[in-house]
């Protein structure tokens, strides 16, 4: 028998679990939810708790099979799943650093150089290769098609990345000077990444298990977007506006990561793009309680569990803090529990699985 870090059992339902993000009205039990979880906290957990046994590492979709019962031990009632990884390279240009987190990656942590990318000028966005619509493929959606079990869904993503990837390509400091300097360029680079990201997402929405899509995309940075706030209406929510009414076009609610400071767009991203959750809140920034009485009232919101508070807090004071959480934004709908970003690996595990162990216990 697999031994368990909770408290209580709980199955996936991922109709109550969409009701819950569309504000249905207060849903029976918390669901969770979470950009990602780390590969190597992925693997911690299903090695601590023999999660993996019977199955086929030289299965192509060992992966796929492993992702499930991961989800289902942890509480979710998703899987998160695209295109299958794009075979051409972008080019980023990235630097690397030692991984110092306590379930440490041998690869190093990698950044990217805010200072220049791939392309920078005419010449480089003319001779630039970008990926043909036969480099995507979905293998992966097609075999959860029809193999993920009938109480789990998947959330189409991550995709959606138009300010990321414009900064990844350009570099931010290059993005700067081009905004003054050459807006046409940054108009063409910006097209071909909305058609790019218009084909994923078209593929994405072909299968019925998809019924989310979960828009990733930073905008911006403690105090301000990366950007201005005009120049995101100008250049980046247009690419979200169309993304958020092909998701509404099939059925599914358009979720939006995004890191940083938005108060100058949120209307926006409400109004406009039509988002239906937000998802990201550092405690340095807003916290997740206090937007529950603002634009809380008309979209959902994620997570919330500061990740700087995971890493250093009591498992006493985590469990305390989910529960003053949930207190407040749970009534009605419109919350599941998780990370104020993602699961990293330098979250200590303890603490991951209190979280999780105190959303188990609260009485909706």
């Amino acid at each position: 028998m697999t031994p368990t870090p909770f408290s209580r059992q709980v199955s996936p339902n991922w109709e109550a679990f969409r009701d819950c993000i569309a504000g249905a009205g207060t849903p029976s039990r918390v669901h969770n939810i979470e950009l990602f979880l780390d590969p190597e906290v992925q693997r911690a957990v299903a090695k601590e708790f023999g999660l993996l046994e019977g199955l086929d590492s030289d299965d192509p979709f060992f992966l796929a099979r492993a992702h499930i019962r991961i989800q289902r031990f942890l509480g979710y009632d998703y899987v998160v799943a695209g295109v299958d990884p794009i075979a051409a390279d972008f080019g980023f240009a990235r630097m690397t650093v030692d991984d110092t987190a306590e379930l440490a990656r041998d690869s190093g942590r990698h950044y990217i150089d805010e200072h220049r990318g791939p392309i920078s000028n005419w010449a480089e966005f003319n001779a630039y290769r970008w990926p043909a619509h036969s480099d995507i493929t979905t293998n992966t959606l097609a075999w959860y098609e029809s193999n993920l079990p009938d109480d789990m869904c998947v959330i189409g993503g991550l995709t959606s990345h138009f300010s990321e990837w414009l900064t990844w390509l350009m570099g931010y400091e290059t993005l700067c000077y081009a905004l003054f300097d050459d807006r046409d360029l940054v108009r063409a680079i910006c097209d071909r990444i909305l058609e790019l990201t218009r084909h994923i997402t078209e593929q994405i929405l072909q299968f019925d298990c998809v019924k989310f899509i979960w828009g990733s995309d930073d905008l911006g940075y403690r105090t301000s977007t990366l950007i201005s706030p005009d120049d995101t209406r100008e250049f980046i929510l247009p690419g979200h506006r169309e993304m958020a009414q092909l998701a509404h076009d099939h059925g599914c609610l358009y979720l939006l990561h995004s890191c940083g400071n938005l108060r100058e767009i949120i209307p926006d991203l409400i109004d406009d793009v039509r988002i239906d959750a937000k998802h990201s809140f550092e405690d340095t920034i807003e916290q997740v309680t206090d937007v529950k009485y603002t634009y809380g009232q008309r979209i959902a919101l994620l997570g919330g569990i500061d990740v700087d508070f995971l890493c250093r807090a009591t498992p006493e004071q985590i469990r305390e803090r989910v529960r003053n959480t949930l207190d407040v934004c749970l009534p009605g709908g419109r919350y599941c529990l998780g990370t104020g970003n993602s699961v990293a690996n330098y979250i200590p595990l303890g603490n991951y699985l209190a979280m999780l162990d105190e959303g188990r216990r609260y009485t909706c």
